[in-house]
């Protein structure tokens, strides 16, 4: 695949891992990085859960249908992400360099990959990178300390939407959760019964639609405000 200079330099300014070089240090890094080219047709799996992560892959074009599933296989929430989109960067390296979730398709996707070992070099070759990418890092690192420290919440209701915001990979979309009222009540510590309560109401104000084993959110940004 060929991809004009100047459109390739602007998909990649789409990333943050990319943004604060200079034009010329993103020519010279285009020039001298080995940067391949995915194309994959609608409904095609991308990458599976407990998959090696081999290659930093950068969604430049089209949507991903991403699940993530709890250990045990119990319940699953299935969001949309749509491009500019980097997939998992955290798990490339560490003590577990597997994808947390499954990836598919939704519709003709293009991709940017970069090797691992190509990504080892631009950590070496390239400050901003560097930075960027130990930036994006710490970042999740501090939000993810501070969960346990968050003000308890005051009603069930806003458990449930917590629980939702914590299992969800992007914090804002359409989330499908599909899970059994009596798995989320055990998740939550409380009754079915108080679930089942709790859920209705929000479905009778517009917020989620309830079907058989799974809860859809259109809007998960509603529920948070």
């Amino acid at each position: 695949m060929i991809i004009h200079e100047l459109s390739f330099y602007d998909k990649l300014l789409q990333f943050h891992l990319f943004q604060g070089l200079s034009r010329a240090e993103l020519l010279h890094m285009a020039g001298n990085t080995k940067f391949g080219f995915l194309k994959l047709p609608p409904r095609k799996t991308v990458v599976r859960e407990g998959d090696f992560c081999q290659e930093l892959r950068f969604l430049v074009n089209g949507r991903l249908q991403i699940t993530t599933e709890s250990d045990d296989h119990s319940y699953a929430v299935v969001e949309q992400v749509s491009a500019p989109w980097l997939l998992q960067p955290e798990v490339l390296l560490g003590a577990s360099p597997r994808y947390s979730a499954s990836v598919v398709t939704l519709d003709e996707a293009h991709f940017i990959t970069v090797s691992k070992d190509e990504v080892l070099r631009l950590l070496d070759d390239f400050f901003i990178f560097r930075l960027n990418l130990l930036n994006h890092l710490a970042t999740q690192a501090q939000r993810r300390a501070r969960h346990p420290w968050r003000r308890a919440p005051r009603s069930l209701r806003e458990r449930i939407i917590i629980f939702f915001l914590d299992h969800s990979i992007y914090p804002a979309g359409h989330k499908d959760i599909r899970i059994l009222m009596t798995q989320l009540a055990q998740q939550l510590g409380c009754s079915r019964l108080d679930v089942s309560r709790a859920l209705n109401a929000m479905q009778r104000e517009g917020l989620l639609q309830l079907h058989r084993g799974r809860i859809e959110v259109p809007s998960l940004e509603r529920l948070l405000m």
